[in-house]
Protein backbone atom coordinates (compact mmCIF):
# COMPACT_ATOMS: atom_id res chain seq x y z
CA UNK A 1 0.00 0.00 0.00
CA UNK A 2 2.73 2.29 1.15
CA UNK A 3 4.73 1.46 -2.38
CA UNK A 4 1.49 2.81 -4.16
CA UNK A 5 0.80 5.87 -2.41
CA UNK A 6 4.55 6.36 -3.07
CA UNK A 7 4.23 5.68 -6.75
CA UNK A 8 1.15 8.02 -6.96
CA UNK A 9 3.08 11.18 -5.16
CA UNK A 10 5.74 10.51 -7.70
CA UNK A 11 3.19 10.79 -10.53
CA UNK A 12 1.24 13.46 -9.19
CA UNK A 13 1.68 16.98 -10.30
CA UNK A 14 0.68 20.55 -8.81
CA UNK A 15 -1.58 22.79 -10.48
CA UNK A 16 0.75 24.88 -12.98
CA UNK A 17 1.63 28.10 -11.55
CA UNK A 18 -0.21 31.25 -13.82
CA UNK A 19 3.51 33.03 -13.93
CA UNK A 20 5.64 29.83 -15.01
CA UNK A 21 7.74 29.46 -11.69
CA UNK A 22 9.18 26.38 -11.03
CA UNK A 23 11.41 24.50 -8.98
CA UNK A 24 14.44 22.89 -9.57
CA UNK A 25 12.73 18.96 -9.12
CA UNK A 26 9.63 20.56 -11.10
CA UNK A 27 12.35 21.65 -14.29
CA UNK A 28 14.02 17.94 -14.19
CA UNK A 29 10.51 16.45 -14.33
CA UNK A 30 9.76 18.65 -17.37
CA UNK A 31 12.67 17.62 -18.99
CA UNK A 32 12.26 13.80 -18.25
CA UNK A 33 8.50 14.14 -19.90
CA UNK A 34 9.53 16.39 -22.80
CA UNK A 35 12.69 14.17 -23.65
CA UNK A 36 10.64 11.17 -22.97
CA UNK A 37 8.15 12.12 -25.82
CA UNK A 38 10.41 12.86 -27.92
CA UNK A 39 12.42 9.43 -28.08
CA UNK A 40 8.71 7.69 -28.24
CA UNK A 41 8.03 9.71 -31.33
CA UNK A 42 11.18 9.25 -33.21
CA UNK A 43 11.07 5.25 -32.00
CA UNK A 44 7.91 4.83 -33.61
CA UNK A 45 9.22 6.96 -36.48
CA UNK A 46 12.25 4.25 -36.76
CA UNK A 47 9.71 1.53 -36.74
CA UNK A 48 8.18 2.94 -39.89
CA UNK A 49 11.76 3.72 -41.53
CA UNK A 50 12.21 -0.22 -40.88
CA UNK A 51 8.92 -1.17 -42.62
CA UNK A 52 9.62 0.94 -44.99
CA UNK A 53 12.99 0.19 -45.48
CA UNK A 54 13.83 -0.92 -49.23
CA UNK A 55 11.87 2.06 -50.61
CA UNK A 56 13.48 4.65 -47.98
CA UNK A 57 17.27 2.81 -48.87
CA UNK A 58 16.35 3.95 -52.31
CA UNK A 59 15.67 7.38 -51.95
CA UNK A 60 19.19 7.50 -49.28
CA UNK A 61 20.97 5.78 -51.70
CA UNK A 62 20.01 7.42 -54.79
CA UNK A 63 22.76 10.64 -54.53
CA UNK A 64 25.06 8.11 -54.76
CA UNK A 65 24.12 6.35 -58.13
CA UNK A 66 23.79 9.55 -59.44
CA UNK A 67 27.21 10.54 -58.64
CA UNK A 68 27.97 6.88 -60.43
CA UNK A 69 26.13 7.35 -63.71
CA UNK A 70 28.42 10.04 -64.27
CA UNK A 71 31.71 9.20 -62.80
CA UNK A 72 30.97 5.60 -64.60
CA UNK A 73 31.60 7.34 -68.18
CA UNK A 74 35.11 8.88 -67.18
CA UNK A 75 35.68 5.05 -66.31
CA UNK A 76 35.63 5.86 -62.43
CA UNK A 77 32.62 3.34 -61.61
CA UNK A 78 32.13 3.42 -57.72
CA UNK A 79 30.29 0.53 -56.27
CA UNK A 80 28.58 0.36 -53.16
CA UNK A 81 29.40 -3.00 -51.04
CA UNK A 82 28.30 -4.69 -47.65
CA UNK A 83 31.61 -5.90 -45.91
CA UNK A 84 31.10 -7.17 -42.62
CA UNK A 85 28.22 -10.29 -41.11
CA UNK A 86 26.31 -7.93 -39.46
CA UNK A 87 26.44 -4.69 -41.50
CA UNK A 88 23.57 -5.14 -43.18
CA UNK A 89 21.47 -5.41 -39.88
CA UNK A 90 23.52 -2.38 -38.66
CA UNK A 91 22.67 -0.74 -41.82
CA UNK A 92 18.74 -1.38 -41.57
CA UNK A 93 18.35 0.51 -37.79
CA UNK A 94 20.84 3.44 -39.16
CA UNK A 95 18.65 4.24 -41.86
CA UNK A 96 15.63 3.61 -39.93
CA UNK A 97 16.80 5.53 -36.53
CA UNK A 98 17.32 8.36 -39.65
CA UNK A 99 14.09 8.13 -40.79
CA UNK A 100 12.41 8.33 -37.42
CA UNK A 101 14.45 12.13 -36.28
CA UNK A 102 13.38 13.27 -39.56
CA UNK A 103 10.03 12.22 -39.97
CA UNK A 104 9.31 13.15 -36.64
CA UNK A 105 11.21 16.45 -36.18
CA UNK A 106 7.83 18.41 -35.64
CA UNK A 107 6.91 16.13 -32.42
CA UNK A 108 10.48 16.59 -31.07
CA UNK A 109 10.95 20.41 -31.89
CA UNK A 110 7.28 20.86 -30.42
CA UNK A 111 8.87 19.19 -27.19
CA UNK A 112 11.64 21.06 -26.52
CA UNK A 113 9.84 24.35 -27.52
CA UNK A 114 6.97 23.46 -25.05
CA UNK A 115 10.11 22.75 -22.28
CA UNK A 116 10.78 26.73 -22.79
CA UNK A 117 7.68 28.22 -23.19
CA UNK A 118 6.51 28.00 -19.28
CA UNK A 119 9.16 30.53 -18.25
CA UNK A 120 8.17 32.93 -20.98
CA UNK A 121 5.48 35.53 -20.64
CA UNK A 122 2.66 35.44 -22.61
CA UNK A 123 3.24 37.83 -25.54
CA UNK A 124 6.67 35.72 -25.93
CA UNK A 125 4.90 32.66 -25.91
CA UNK A 126 3.29 33.92 -28.73
CA UNK A 127 6.15 34.44 -30.91
CA UNK A 128 7.62 31.34 -29.66
CA UNK A 129 4.99 29.57 -31.23
CA UNK A 130 5.30 31.62 -34.50
CA UNK A 131 9.36 30.72 -34.33
CA UNK A 132 8.10 26.87 -33.66
CA UNK A 133 5.86 26.72 -36.83
CA UNK A 134 8.86 28.20 -38.93
CA UNK A 135 12.00 25.82 -37.51
CA UNK A 136 10.21 22.91 -38.61
CA UNK A 137 9.96 23.58 -42.35
CA UNK A 138 13.17 25.16 -42.05
CA UNK A 139 14.76 22.03 -40.88
CA UNK A 140 13.45 19.97 -43.11
CA UNK A 141 14.52 22.86 -46.06
CA UNK A 142 18.26 22.57 -45.21
CA UNK A 143 17.68 18.46 -44.87
CA UNK A 144 16.36 18.65 -48.78
CA UNK A 145 19.17 21.07 -49.58
CA UNK A 146 21.87 18.34 -49.11
CA UNK A 147 19.97 16.06 -50.26
CA UNK A 148 19.73 17.49 -53.63
CA UNK A 149 23.17 18.83 -53.50
CA UNK A 150 24.74 14.86 -52.79
CA UNK A 151 25.26 13.97 -55.77
CA UNK A 152 28.05 16.85 -56.59
CA UNK A 153 29.81 16.23 -53.37
CA UNK A 154 30.59 12.81 -54.37
CA UNK A 155 31.06 13.39 -57.71
CA UNK A 156 33.79 16.07 -56.10
CA UNK A 157 35.18 13.59 -53.75
CA UNK A 158 35.22 10.46 -56.25
CA UNK A 159 36.37 12.67 -59.03
CA UNK A 160 39.85 12.41 -57.31
CA UNK A 161 40.34 8.54 -58.40
CA UNK A 162 42.86 7.64 -61.12
CA UNK A 163 41.34 6.58 -64.40
CA UNK A 164 40.06 2.87 -64.58
CA UNK A 165 40.64 2.15 -60.74
CA UNK A 166 37.19 1.64 -59.05
CA UNK A 167 36.28 3.58 -55.46
CA UNK A 168 34.68 0.92 -52.88
CA UNK A 169 32.59 2.39 -50.90
CA UNK A 170 31.46 1.19 -47.90
CA UNK A 171 27.73 2.11 -47.50
CA UNK A 172 27.91 2.35 -43.77
CA UNK A 173 30.05 4.91 -44.48
CA UNK A 174 28.45 6.86 -47.11
CA UNK A 175 25.10 6.62 -45.21
CA UNK A 176 26.84 7.94 -42.36
CA UNK A 177 28.28 11.14 -44.40
CA UNK A 178 25.04 11.78 -45.49
CA UNK A 179 23.27 11.99 -42.47
CA UNK A 180 26.29 13.48 -40.87
CA UNK A 181 25.74 16.25 -43.82
CA UNK A 182 22.33 16.30 -44.17
CA UNK A 183 21.61 16.69 -40.11
CA UNK A 184 24.06 19.58 -39.76
CA UNK A 185 22.33 21.54 -42.45
CA UNK A 186 18.94 20.91 -41.34
CA UNK A 187 20.39 22.42 -37.76
CA UNK A 188 22.38 25.13 -39.77
CA UNK A 189 19.20 26.57 -41.03
CA UNK A 190 17.71 27.25 -37.81
CA UNK A 191 20.08 29.72 -37.18
CA UNK A 192 18.01 32.59 -38.91
CA UNK A 193 15.08 31.30 -36.79
CA UNK A 194 17.84 31.80 -33.28
CA UNK A 195 18.64 35.31 -34.45
CA UNK A 196 15.12 36.77 -35.17
CA UNK A 197 14.11 35.19 -31.56
CA UNK A 198 17.41 37.04 -29.93
CA UNK A 199 15.52 40.12 -31.79
CA UNK A 200 12.21 39.84 -30.65
CA UNK A 201 12.80 39.66 -26.98
CA UNK A 202 15.47 42.46 -27.19
CA UNK A 203 18.51 40.73 -26.93
CA UNK A 204 19.94 41.39 -30.59
CA UNK A 205 19.04 44.42 -32.44
CA UNK A 206 19.44 45.18 -36.14
CA UNK A 207 22.00 47.14 -36.25
CA UNK A 208 24.22 45.17 -34.15
CA UNK A 209 23.53 42.50 -36.33
CA UNK A 210 24.25 44.38 -39.72
CA UNK A 211 27.91 45.04 -37.64
CA UNK A 212 28.84 41.85 -37.66
CA UNK A 213 28.29 40.79 -41.54
CA UNK A 214 31.82 39.83 -42.02
CA UNK A 215 31.28 37.38 -38.72
CA UNK A 216 28.37 35.81 -40.05
CA UNK A 217 29.88 35.63 -43.53
CA UNK A 218 33.24 33.87 -42.08
CA UNK A 219 31.30 31.92 -40.17
CA UNK A 220 28.88 30.63 -42.71
CA UNK A 221 31.77 29.50 -45.12
CA UNK A 222 33.14 27.94 -42.18
CA UNK A 223 29.98 26.03 -41.33
CA UNK A 224 29.70 25.10 -45.35
CA UNK A 225 33.22 23.99 -45.25
CA UNK A 226 32.94 22.19 -42.56
CA UNK A 227 29.67 20.11 -43.61
CA UNK A 228 31.25 19.51 -47.09
CA UNK A 229 34.67 18.97 -47.04
CA UNK A 230 35.37 19.32 -50.37
CA UNK A 231 37.90 21.34 -52.58
CA UNK A 232 35.49 22.69 -55.27
CA UNK A 233 34.09 25.85 -54.99
CA UNK A 234 30.76 25.36 -56.63
CA UNK A 235 29.87 22.72 -54.13
CA UNK A 236 30.50 25.21 -51.26
CA UNK A 237 28.60 27.62 -53.24
CA UNK A 238 25.51 25.48 -53.14
CA UNK A 239 25.27 24.85 -49.64
CA UNK A 240 26.34 28.14 -48.19
CA UNK A 241 24.08 30.36 -50.57
CA UNK A 242 20.62 29.10 -48.78
CA UNK A 243 22.32 30.05 -45.43
CA UNK A 244 23.22 33.71 -46.77
CA UNK A 245 20.02 34.01 -47.92
CA UNK A 246 18.45 32.71 -44.63
CA UNK A 247 20.80 35.17 -42.87
CA UNK A 248 19.53 38.25 -44.90
CA UNK A 249 15.61 36.91 -44.60
CA UNK A 250 16.55 37.39 -40.59
CA UNK A 251 18.26 40.55 -40.93
CA UNK A 252 14.87 41.85 -42.83
CA UNK A 253 12.75 40.95 -40.34
CA UNK A 254 14.90 42.55 -37.42
CA UNK A 255 15.12 45.35 -39.17
CA UNK A 256 11.07 45.63 -40.04
CA UNK A 257 10.58 45.02 -35.69
CA UNK A 258 12.98 46.99 -34.68
CA UNK A 259 10.88 49.89 -37.30
CA UNK A 260 7.96 48.53 -35.26
CA UNK A 261 9.41 48.60 -32.00
CA UNK A 262 10.93 52.44 -32.48
CA UNK A 263 7.52 53.94 -33.65
CA UNK A 264 5.49 52.26 -30.89
CA UNK A 265 8.27 53.59 -28.23
CA UNK A 266 7.53 57.50 -30.00
CA UNK A 267 4.07 57.31 -29.32
CA UNK A 268 4.27 56.21 -25.89
CA UNK A 269 7.51 56.53 -24.20
CA UNK A 270 7.23 53.85 -21.26
CA UNK A 271 6.34 50.83 -23.60
CA UNK A 272 9.47 49.67 -24.14
CA UNK A 273 10.27 49.16 -20.59
CA UNK A 274 10.40 45.51 -19.81
CA UNK A 275 8.11 43.98 -17.29
CA UNK A 276 10.26 44.26 -14.01
CA UNK A 277 10.97 47.84 -14.74
CA UNK A 278 9.57 50.75 -12.90
CA UNK A 279 7.55 53.56 -15.53
CA UNK A 280 8.68 57.27 -14.82
CA UNK A 281 6.48 59.31 -12.51
CA UNK A 282 4.80 62.14 -14.11
CA UNK A 283 5.46 65.03 -10.90
CA UNK A 284 3.90 67.75 -12.57
CA UNK A 285 1.02 69.07 -10.02
CA UNK A 286 -1.90 70.61 -11.42
CA UNK A 287 -3.84 73.11 -9.55
CA UNK A 288 -7.28 72.01 -8.78
CA UNK A 289 -9.99 73.67 -8.46
CA UNK A 290 -11.74 75.28 -5.13
CA UNK A 291 -14.74 72.80 -4.40
CA UNK A 292 -18.08 74.27 -3.08
CA UNK A 293 -19.70 73.89 0.22
CA UNK A 294 -21.01 70.21 1.22
CA UNK A 295 -24.75 70.11 1.44
CA UNK A 296 -26.25 67.44 3.70
CA UNK A 297 -28.19 65.19 2.35
CA UNK A 298 -31.63 65.60 2.16
CA UNK A 299 -33.78 63.68 5.14
CA UNK A 300 -37.49 62.40 4.93
CA UNK A 301 -39.96 64.92 6.14
CA UNK A 302 -37.31 67.25 5.58
CA UNK A 303 -36.29 67.33 9.45
CA UNK A 304 -32.68 67.18 10.70
CA UNK A 305 -31.11 64.24 12.40
CA UNK A 306 -30.92 64.43 15.91
CA UNK A 307 -27.55 64.58 17.57
CA UNK A 308 -28.18 62.72 20.29
CA UNK A 309 -29.83 59.43 18.85
CA UNK A 310 -26.83 59.98 16.43
CA UNK A 311 -24.32 59.62 19.43
CA UNK A 312 -26.45 56.84 20.96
Amino acid sequence: MSEGKGRSRFWRRKAPDPEGRMTLVEHLRELRDRLFWSFVAIAIGAVVGWIFYTPIFHVVSKPFFDAADVLTKEGKAPILSITGVADAFNLRLQVSLATGVVMTSPIWIYQMLRFVTPGLHKNERRWAAIFGAAAVPLFLAGVAVAYFAMPHVLGAFLGFTPTGLHPIIDVETYVGFMLQVAISFGIGFLAPVVIVALNVVGVLSARRFASWWRWVLFFTLVFAAIATPTTDPFNLFIFSAPLLLLMLAAFVICWANDRRRAARDRRTPWSGLSDDEISPLDLDVESAEPAGPVEPPDRPGGTEPDLHQLSD
